[in-house]
């Protein structure tokens, strides 16, 4: 997927502005990626509906890594936390939280203004 490169037209609808910023980010810099492709079951109701789930915002193929990006309040991304690592110790997956601290620093860092306002937009 690259949004820079005039693919606008298959871009996802992604869940929130930093989901977006961020996808921009790896474009600019030449990395592969696809969004949400994959959802992890982690636990299923007696009926064998899904109870609880994990689907990660980004796959980057070329590093065979997850991300998931959360502006969310603390305790949210406290209960984030403990899906991925559940992910990983039943699916063996690698997945990388950044979340809003992480996206801050990053955004400032490399004076990345789009992520930085998309980061202040309200937490879904």
């Amino acid at each position: 997927m690259d949004l820079l490169r005039g693919r606008k037209k298959n871009a996802p609808t992604f869940a929130h502005p930093v989901e977006r910023a961020f996808a921009k980010l790896l474009d600019k810099h030449g990395v592969p990626w696809e969004y949400e492709p994959k959802t992890f079951v982690l636990e299923r109701n007696e009926d064998g509906s899904v109870h609880e789930a994990l689907t990660p915002d980004f796959y980057l193929p070329d590093q065979d890594c997850f991300i998931e990006t959360t502006v969310a309040r603390q305790c949210l991304t406290t209960k984030k936390r403990r899906k991925v690592r559940k992910v990983r110790e039943r699916h063996g997956v690698m997945i990388q939280v950044l979340d809003r601290r992480d996206l801050l620093a990053l955004a400032n860092r490399w004076r990345l203004r789009e992520l930085e306002r998309a980061v202040h937009k309200q937490p879904y």
